[in-house]
Formats: structure tokens, C-alpha cells, sequence
């Protein structure tokens, strides 16, 4: 088995029926596959559950699997693994990062923190472990405004990493957090030109965003929402055209729950591309996959001490959602 390049770089039969091995294999190992909405589409439909981040938190939390293979990016497996310590969390290729919780490192947190020590951290759940360690209380772009409305309203906020979130927020609560520089490379390379040249052809089609967007974007659409809340938003809708400013990947479930609905990806600033991809969650694929079943790698494992302060804002993030 070899893992240089992040992942099991192993042959695989091409006669090879690779998703009933994947089922197969689950089935036997008592394995579970959880995949984000901006996955592939064949990823997507072999999972055994669809969702965002804060639904894949919730079953990361809640399953009896022994095996989590996560079909996401590896600040996802990792919260995975700090609300299932005692399971093995599987991460198909370990080089599925993710640009948002990059642009927050943890050396230069722990600094704006302690500058900041009377406030309290509220962290985005798209970041790694040690700034969840960081933090007092995690969120997800579901449930950020009713994160921030638990805590006292003279409550002094960091928000962290997403600037364009924490800002939108901010316009939602009327709140005055101090917001970190960060930002989703999805997200900021949308092209409001573009968008607004392709309503003209859609003159009909309803703009819909991601609160990750820039201001720009989101001034524009008719409704900004989580990825989940997106879906559901086309679905109730009674309008037949939409124009979707997230990762594209999302579409599959909005096609397969509104056959007949026209759908178009926000096009990003690049012309020469229709919609706008994230380049880590599509590292994964069936064969990845498949490979690390087979192999029970890469696998995700967290320092002890680490992982038992990470857990505390998740589990409070967690327990939030349940009272509301």
C-alpha cells in the first residue's frame, strides 16, 4: 500500500464492479459513507447520506458505524473523528484541504485571540481541529445566526474564517463582531458580470447564493441561504429557473428533488468555465474510494488533548440545535 500522494495509490481491476464492492464492503465492514453536496455526482449517489455541514456533523455524531469514510474535505473528517473518537474515520485523499480553513492559520489566530481576550470565539465549523481548540462555540452558515443569538446581546464576538459570512451575519443580528480576513476561493471567484449577463438570458431565473459570497453577489439575489437551506429554497419556490451561486456540486440534489426546474451555476470571473468547481472536494472519486475501504486508509487521527478541547464548541454548537 503506498500513501505518498495522499491517498492509496493501489491498481484496481477495470472489469471490476466498483460500487457493488463499495456497498459490499460497507456492508461487511458495518462501514458508513458520508458525502458533502459539492461531491461528485457518482459520489454523491452511493453514499449513504447527502448533506451540509451541519447534517454531517449531526451524523457523524450519531452513527453506530464502526467506519466513516468521509467523501468531503479533511476539516470534515476530522470533526468527524472528534465526535467519534472510538470509530475509524477514513478520508479517501488526504490532499482534499479546503481554502477557507487555510486562510485562518493557528499561530496567527492564537495571537488575534489573545489581542482580543475579552471576546468570545465563535469559529465556523469549516476550520481545522487546533482553531476549533481555539474557539468557545462553532457554527455552520445553517445555523450561524442562531449561534450568535444564544450568546448575550453585549457579548464582545469574534467570528472566524469567513469574512463574507461574518459580515452578512453581522447584518442579520445587528451585531458588531470582529470579523477574520478569510474566504472560500469558491466563494470570492464568482463574477456578478456574468451572473447578471446570464439573468438577461433567464430573465425569469431567481438569483441564489451562499452567504459565503462577496456583498456584490449577495446584494443581487433574491435569496442567500446555507447549502441545505438553497435546496429546499428551489424546491418550495414556485419559480421554474435558478440561477445557483455555490459549488456546483449541489445541483445534483436539486435536479433529482426538481426534474423539471431549470438549474444554472453561477458562472465564476474564469470565461472559459460555465461553473465554478471546488478543486479539493473533487479530488475524491469511486476509486479513492473504493481503495480505502479496501485498505482502511488514509486513516484521521487527532492528538488526545487536542481532540477533547475541539470537541467542547462543536458539542455546544451541537446542543443549540437542539433546542431550537
Amino acid at each position: 500500500m503506498n500513501l505518498e500522494k495522499g491517498y492509496v495509490d493501489a491498481p484496481i481491476n477495470p472489469d471490476l464492479d466498483i460500487v457493488a464492492e463499495i456497498r459490499r464492503m460497507c456492508a461487511e465492514k458495518n462501514a458508513v459513507i458520508l458525502a458533502h453536496y459539492y461531491q461528485d455526482s457518482k459520489i454523491q449517489d452511493i453514499a449513504d447520506f447527502v448533506g451540509d455541514s451541519l447534517d454531517l456533523s449531526r451524523k457523524a455524531a450519531e452513527t453506530t458505524a464502526d467506519v466513516i469514510v468521509f467523501a468531503g474535505v479533511h476539516f470534515m473528517a476530522e470533526t468527524a473523528k472528534i465526535l467519534s473518537p472510538h470509530k475509524v474515520v477514513l478520508l479517501p485523499d488526504l490532499n482534499a484541504g479546503c481554502s477557507l480553513a487555510d486562510s485562518c492559520p493557528p499561530a496567527e489566530f492564537k495571537i488575534f485571540r489573545e489581542k482580543h481576550s475579552d471576546h468570545l470565539v465563535v469559529s465556523y465549523v469549516n476550520t481545522t481541529a487546533a482553531i476549533k481548540e481555539l474557539s468557545d462555540i462553532c457554527c455552520t452558515s445553517t445555523n450561524a445566526v442562531d449561534v450568535i443569538e444564544s450568546l448575550p446581546k453585549d457579548q464582545a464576538i469574534i467570528f472566524a474564517p469567513d469574512r463574507n459570512l461574518g459580515k452578512y451575519i453581522n447584518s442579520l443580528t445587528g451585531r458588531n463582531m470582529l470579523v477574520w480576513d478569510g474566504a472560500c476561493h469558491v466563494h470570492e471567484e464568482f463574477s456578478l458580470e456574468r451572473i447578471l449577463d446570464l439573468k438577461k438570458d433567464y430573465p425569469d431565473a431567481k438569483i441564489i447564493c451562499h452567504p459565503e459570497c462577496q456583498k456584490p453577489i449577495q446584494i443581487v439575489s433574491d435569496f442567500i441561504g446555507s447549502t441545505s437551506a438553497l435546496l429546499k429554497f428551489v424546491t418550495s419556490d414556485k419559480g421554474n429557473s435558478f440561477i445557483v451561486a455555490t459549488e456546483s456540486g449541489i445541483l445534483h440534489q436539486m435536479r433529482l428533488a426538481n426534474p423539471e426546474k431549470t438549474l444554472l451555476p453561477a458562472p465564476p470571473n474564469d470565461s472559459t468555465c460555465a461553473c465554478n468547481d471546488c478543486k479539493y472536494m473533487r479530488l475524491h472519486s469511486l476509486e479513492k474510494l473504493y481503495n480505502a475501504l479496501l485498505y482502511n486508509a488514509p486513516e484521521i487521527n487527532l492528538d488526545e488533548n487536542l481532540r477533547i478541547v475541539a470537541e467542547k464548541p462543536i458539542r455546544r454548537m451541537l446542543e443549540i440545535g437542539k433546542s431550537n
